[in-house]
C-alpha cells in the first residue's frame, strides 16, 4: 500500500468513525451540543464567537474584549482558556453556517485530527497500519476524551500532543533542525489548544532529553556498618509514624500542647507523608541508582535542538507571551493558590479500571459514580480500556520488546494524574505522589488539575498498544511459500479484526447524549434593536474557574452570540481581585451581587441607590434587563423592577425580558459615544 493511499484510507476511516461515535450530533449540527449551555460549554461556544467578533467585527487583536465586564476596562483574555486553535478553525465557518454549527464542525474535525495525529506517531513506532490506526481510535475515542466533550472542550483537542512527540522523536533521531522547528510549532499549537497541554509538552521534552542523555541502573548497595545503623534509625522512626497513624485512625486524633505550642494531630496527611518518605529512605539505603552518560554528545545536540524548538515556539506565541508579560508587569497575573490538603484531587484509582462510563449498555452505574466525585464526570473519567490492557499483558507474557521511553512516560503521567494524594473508591488514603511536591514548582504547578495528566498517559498507552499489537500481528515475510503467506495474512486479519471489534465495541459511546442549543426568543428581540445598548441579566456577577462573585451563568454569554450586545457581568477562566473590587465599587452593582447571592439589601441603602439610578442608567446605557426566574430570587426580581422602573416585554421559558420605561437623555448621549 502506498503512503498516500494509506493516509487517505486512515483519514476516511477516522471521519466515518467520528460520525458514528458522535451520533446523533452530526444530524443536529446547528441545534444541539454535547454539553449544556449553562455549563462550560456555553463559554466555549462564546469563545469562537467573540474571537470572530474581535477579528472580523472590531478588526483588532482578539486577546481582549469589551463584550463582557463592559462598564470596566477591557477584559484581558490572555489567561482565559480561549481555545485559539479552535477559534481560528471556526473563523471562516461562522459566516457560512452560524456559531453553533461552526463549533460542532470544529469539534468533529478536532476528533479526526487527534486520531490521525496519533496514527502518525504510532506508525512511526510500529510501521503496522492496523495497529497504528487502532491506536489513533483508542486515543481520540477514549472514555476520557468523550467525557471531556461534555464541558472541557479545550482538552478534547489532543492532536498537538502526539504531533509534538513525533517531531521530538524525529528531531532526536535525525538531529535535523527542521523537526525541532516543527516541535516548537506543535508546542505552540498545544498552548493555543489548552495551556495545560503546553506544559505537558515541556515535561515530555524534558523526559525525552533525559532518556537520550542519561542511563539509570538500579544496584544493591553493599552492606556496611553505617548503612545498617542508618537503616535501624529509619526503621525505628517509621515504626513510630506507623503507630501514630494507627492511633489517629483508631481515636480520631486530638490536639496536644508541646512546650506551649498547640499541635493538631487529627488527620493522616502529614504522618503518612513522613512515613512514605521514611519508606523511600529505607529503600534508598538498600538500593542505589547509578546515573551514567548514555551518549556524551547527546546533551549538546539536545540543547541545540531544544533551543531551536523554544525559539520557534516563542516567535509563534509572541502575541500571547506579550499579553502575559504586560499582565505580569501590571500586577494582574492570577495564580491559583496551592493548599496542602485541599488542592484539587486527582484520578481515583478505581476510575482507571471502571468500564467505559459512556457506554450505552453498561455505563450508567459508573457515570453516576464519577459524576459524584469532586470535579464531576468530565474531570474524573480516566478509564484505561480493557482491550488495550489485555493486549499489553499478552505482550508482557510473551516478553515482546516494548519501548522503554513510552513505558516511562505512561507510568510517570499516570502517577501525576493521581493527584497529590492517592484516592481509592472515594477514600483518601493520604499516600503522597510526585504531584504532592511538583504542584509547588513554577510553570508545572500552573497545571493545577492533575486529572488532566491522563491525556498524556492515554497517549502513552495508545503508543504501547500499537507496538504490542504490531508484535502480535507480524506481517508474513517474503521468504515463505504462498500458502504460508496466505495463512499468515488470514491469521493477521482474524486476530486484528477481533482486537478491533473488541476495542471499538468497548469504546462505543453512541448514541451520544446531546443538549439543546435553542436560544429563547427574547434574545432575537434584543438582537433586532440597532442601538448599542447593554444587557443586564439577573442573577449577575463575576465568575471564573476558581471563584464566583454573585451568581453569573455561562448561558448568558452563550446567548450573547445571538444578540451581540455588551454584558455587564461575565465569566472568564481567571479574573483578578482588582476587577472584582471594581465591579463591587458601583453601589447598584454591589446591591445586585448581594441579591444574586441570596443576601438581602438593608433598607437604609435604598435611598442612596435610588439617587444613583440616573447616573448608572446613563453610564450603562442600559437597554434591557433579563430575569431568569428559575435562578433569581423574588427579592432580586422585585428590587430590579422597582429600581430601574422596568416594563415587561416578553416571556420565554423561565426568562422574562424587560426594558426601562424612561431612558434618560444621558443614555442617548452614551449611545452616541459608543458609536
Amino acid at each position: 500500500m502506498t503512503g498516500v493511499r494509506r493516509h487517505a484510507l486512515a483519514l476516511t476511516a477516522y471521519v466515518l468513525l467520528t460520525l458514528v461515535f458522535a451520533w446523533p450530533l452530526p444530524a443536529h449540527l446547528g441545534s444541539a451540543l454535547t454539553g449544556p449551555v449553562a455549563g462550560d460549554t456555553g463559554v466555549y461556544v462564546w469563545n469562537v464567537w467573540v474571537f470572530s467578533h474581535e477579528v472580523l467585527g472590531a478588526g483588532q487583536m482578539p486577546l481582549s474584549t469589551t463584550r463582557i465586564f463592559s462598564l470596566d476596562r477591557p477584559a484581558d483574555l490572555s489567561l482565559h482558556n480561549y481555545t485559539v486553535l479552535a477559534d481560528l478553525a471556526a473563523l471562516p465557518l461562522i459566516p457560512l453556517v452560524g456559531v453553533v454549527a461552526a463549533f460542532n464542525l470544529v469539534y468533529l474535525a478536532v476528533l479526526v485530527a487527534s486520531a490521525y495525529a496519533m496514527f502518525l506517531l504510532a506508525w512511526h513506532l510500529c510501521r503496522h497500519p492496523v495497529a497504528a490506526w487502532l491506536a489513533g481510535a483508542l486515543l481520540a475515542c477514549s472514555p476520557m476524551i468523550v467525557a471531556r466533550s461534555t464541558g472541557h472542550f479545550s482538552l478534547v483537542n489532543v492532536a498537538p500532543l502526539p504531533l509534538f512527540a513525533l517531531l521530538m522523536l524525529r528531531a532526536g533521531e535525525t538531529g535535523r533542525w527542521g523537526y525541532a522547528v516543527g516541535a516548537g510549532a506543535a508546542l505552540t499549537a498545544a498552548a493555543y489548544a489548552d495551556p495545560y497541554y503546553a506544559i505537558y509538552c515541556l515535561l515530555l521534552g524534558l523526559l525525552y532529553v533525559a532518556h537520550r542523555t542519561f542511563t539509570a541502573t538500579v544496584v544493591r548497595r553493599p552492606a556496611s556498618r553505617h548503612t545498617r545503623v542508618a537503616s535501624r534509625v529509619v526503621e525505628s522512626l517509621g515504626l513510630v509514624c506507623l503507630l501514630l497513624v494507627a492511633w489517629i485512625v483508631a481515636s480520631g486524633g486530638r490536639e496536644v500542647a508541646v512546650a506551649g505550642v498547640r499541635i493538631r494531630m487529627q488527620t493522616l496527611y502529614t504522618p503518612v507523608f513522613v512515613l512514605t518518605g521514611l519508606i523511600l529512605a529505607r529503600v534508598g539505603l538498600a538500593w542505589s541508582v547509578r546515573i551514567g552518560w548514555n551518549r556524551p554528545l547527546a546533551l549538546v545536540s539536545g540543547v541545540r535542538l531544544v533551543a531551536i524548538a523554544g525559539l520557534s515556539s516563542a516567535v509563534l506565541m509572541s502575541p500571547l507571551l506579550l499579553a502575559l508579560a504586560v499582565r505580569i508587569w501590571q500586577g494582574r497575573y492570577v495564580a491559583a493558590p496551592v493548599f496542602w490538603r485541599s488542592s484539587m484531587p486527582g484520578v481515583d484509582l478505581l476510575a482507571l479500571v471502571t468500564p467505559n462510563p459512556s457506554h450505552p449498555l453498561f455505563g450508567d452505574l459508573w457515570h453516576t459514580w464519577l459524576a459524584g466525585r469532586p470535579g464531576g464526570f468530565a474531570e474524573n473519567t480516566a478509564t484505561l480500556p480493557f482491550t488495550a490492557l489485555a493486549t499489553l499483558v499478552l505482550a508482557f507474557r510473551r516478553r515482546l520488546p516494548l519501548p522503554r521511553f513510552w513505558l516511562g512516560v505512561t507510568f510517570v503521567f499516570l502517577l501525576l494524574a493521581l493527584g497529590p494524594f492517592v484516592r481509592v473508591a472515594g477514600v483518601d488514603t493520604c499516600i503522597p505522589t510526585p504531584w504532592t511536591l511538583l504542584r509547588y514548582v513554577p510553570i508545572v504547578g500552573a497545571a493545577r488539575a492533575p486529572t488532566r495528566f491522563m491525556a498524556v498517559a492515554m497517549m502513552g498507552l495508545a503508543a504501547l498498544f500499537a507496538v504490542a499489537l504490531a508484535h502480535l500481528l507480524p506481517a508474513p515475510t517474503r521468504h515463505v511459500g504462498p500458502a504460508s503467506r496466505r495463512s499468515g495474512r488470514a491469521r493477521q486479519w482474524l486476530v486484528g479484526g477481533a482486537v478491533a471489534t473488541a476495542l471499538l465495541f468497548e469504546l462505543l459511546p453512541a448514541p451520544r447524549r446531546v443538549y439543546s442549543a435553542e436560544v429563547p426568543s427574547i434574545y432575537a428581540r434584543i438582537a433586532a434593536d440597532p442601538r448599542p445598548v447593554r444587557v443586564l441579566e439577573l442573577p449577575t456577577g463575576i465568575r471564573d474557574g476558581l471563584s464566583s462573585t454573585g451568581n453569573f451563568s455561562p448561558s448568558t454569554q452563550f446567548y450573547q452570540t445571538v444578540h451581540h450586545k455588551r454584558l455587564i457581568g461575565g465569566y472568564l477562566s481567571r479574573v483578578t481581585a482588582a476587577r472584582v473590587a471594581a465591579f463591587r465599587a458601583l453601589p447598584i452593582r454591589s446591591a445586585l451581587i448581594d441579591l444574586s447571592e441570596g443576601r438581602p439589601v438593608s433598607p437604609d441603602r435604598l435611598p442612596q441607590l435610588r439617587r444613583r439610578v440616573p447616573e448608572f442608567m446613563a453610564r450603562a446605557a442600559l437597554g434591557y434587563v433579563v430575569i431568569d426566574r428559575s435562578r433569581a430570587t423574588p427579592a432580586l426580581a422585585d428590587f430590579a423592577i422597582r429600581l430601574f422602573d422596568l416594563e415587561e416585554l416578553e416571556r420565554s421559558g423561565s426568562r422574562t425580558l424587560y426594558r426601562p420605561r424612561r431612558p434618560s437623555s444621558l443614555q442617548v448621549a452614551a449611545d452616541a459615544a459608543e458609536r
